[in-house]
């Protein structure tokens, strides 16, 4: 029998024992737990795609309020230790005297206003963006180039995340209408699916050259633990799809949907990571329809193409369609100006509206232009041209949908205010250039002659022009009326009477 003292001495080793075991089973745990590799979370800017290591409801950097979500540190590096050179090489570095230019043809749509505004075509192995305001018709200008490219014998996959095979082929039909094409049937693949992966598959076993993904918003991976449309999976899907594109040469379209301020939704690495971003622009309750290409790897940015939606989709444009009534008779507040659309010359029809107001709250509203240059075309009116708009409510806009940066068309925007206020109008068939200076002056305009010999050719008869350039520029056969001041050109404006 063992003593008292020698009982509590058992008792307390037994303890101090079995505390030592938990806490050297504690450290071996955490020991393993250690040598996995940790997952470090970071915080990325959807608008600007600043990273910090915390959340803050408010971007440092571009100071956009609710921009800022959590994602994993180590995607980025997994989605890039992957890449490879687009022939499957591994990369490597060469001087620039031995590298080959590379000579690959484009690959025309069919539709010329869309070729027009890729730059002739598209490359193969470029991955192309595409934005634009729900109903505005994106789906229907890839359908309908999907549909001429198959025909001509190019295997092309229209994948839809958001419809079934059977509604994409119902909306094809109607666009198409009742024409058979029995090889533009065998090569259009429709596609109802929503995962990456089996999206890229397809096109690998249907050797597909032209892909579209519609839209990018609702397209996931399965091994990115989060929700479809997230920042995570719009990064790594539209990643996947780049290389997809650059390791096969295939074209593939993304689809994206847009902000409520017209934004392209997402983290801007999106349109980092393209080859092309394109903005369809256009109001879905009008006619007409703006392709434009904010980003061109391959081209120009300056081009755009022209479009109305019809019963049939979308059909191309005339150039001088959009200011044609104009032509035809005279009306207040209203005048026709040449502008460059990047290689070409778009006869924007200027429309303008002044109503009476309140002294010290007049209202300026400008659509398809800017409205800080409206006001100061308004101030030019007061100072130079003697008319009193400070109780007027001033309303200018674009007809057609289009929308003006340059500021060549200054004069046509005073001439139609000017009409709308005093309620006269230019004589039938002018057309107005120049830029106005803040004392009233007429500036000098690029591609003068260019504009001319368009605006002639649309059935222009008169053309207003700057005096400084009036001695320089061509004859195209019409009328040239040189402008040196505001008030000169106030001049031409005449009652509809006597316009008549």
């Amino acid at each position: 029998m063992q003593a008292p003292t020698e009982l509590r001495l058992d008792r307390r080793l037994r303890f101090f024992s079995r505390t030592f075991s938990a806490k050297a089973s504690r450290a071996q745990t955490a020991s393993r737990l250690s040598r996995v590799s940790k997952v470090k979370t970071s915080f990325l800017c959807n608008e600007c795609g600043a990273v910090s290591p915390r959340w803050s409801g408010r971007c440092l950097e571009c100071g956009t309020w609710d921009s800022v979500a959590a994602f994993q540190a180590d995607e980025v590096a997994d989605a890039d230790s992957g890449r490879v050179a687009p022939d499957g090489a591994a990369p490597s570095a060469l001087p620039m005297a031995e590298i080959s230019p590379l000579e690959v043809p484009r690959l025309p749509t069919g539709i010329k206003e869309f070729d027009r505004t890729l730059g002739g075509g598209v490359v193969p192995g470029s991955a192309i963006l595409v934005g634009g305001d729900p109903g505005i018709g994106k789906s229907t200008l890839l359908l309908q180039a999907f549909a001429a490219l198959a025909a001509r014998g190019e295997r092309v996959l229209y994948a839809s995340s958001e419809e079934s095979a059977q509604q994409v082929k119902l909306r094809a039909e109607r666009i198409l209408g009742d024409t058979k094409c029995a090889t533009r049937e065998a090569n259009l693949f429709l596609l109802a699916e929503s995962s990456v992966a089996r999206i890229t598959n397809e096109a690998r076993r249907v050797h597909a050259t032209v892909v579209a993904v519609d839209s990018i918003q609702l397209v996931h991976r399965h091994d990115a633990d989060a929700l479809p449309g997230s920042m995570t999976q719009l990064r790594r899907c539209c990643l996947e799809l780049v290389q997809f594109a650059k390791t096969t040469g295939t074209v593939v379209f993304i689809v994206g949907h847009v902000t409520k301020e017209g934004d392209l939704a997402g983290p801007k690495l999106l349109e980092h990571l393209v080859d092309v971003v394109l903005s369809f622009e256009g109001d879905r309750h009008h006619a007409y329809r703006l392709v434009r290409a904010t980003k061109n790897r391959f081209g120009s940015t300056h081009e755009i193409g022209l479009f109305e939606m019809t019963g049939e989709g979308l059909t191309e444009v005339d150039e001088g369609a959009l200011a044609a009534a104009n032509a035809t008779e005279p009306r207040t507040g209203t005048a026709v100006a040449p502008v460059m659309a990047g290689s070409r010359v778009l006869l924007a029809e200027i429309q303008a509206l002044s109503v009476s107001g309140f002294l010290g709250s007049a209202k300026r509203k400008a659509s398809g232009m800017d409205s800080g240059r409206l006001s100061m075309m308004i101030a030019v009116l007061e100072k130079h041209g003697g008319l009193r708009l400070a109780d007027q409510d001033v309303y200018a806009s674009v007809a057609g949908g289009l929308r003006i940066v340059e500021p060549s068309a200054d004069l046509a925007v005073c001439l139609a205010i000017a009409g709308a206020h005093l309620s006269r109008a230019l004589p039938p068939a002018v057309a107005v250039l120049g830029e106005v200076g803040l004392s009233g002056e007429i500036r000098p305009v690029r591609l003068l002659d260019q504009r001319m010999a368009e605006a002639m050719r649309r059935g222009c008869k008169t053309v207003l022009v700057p005096a400084a350039q009036s001695d320089s520029i061509l004859r195209h056969g019409g009328e040239i009326i040189a402008i040196r001041s505001i008030s000169q050109a106030l001049d031409l404006l005449s009652p509809l009477a006597k316009v008549h």
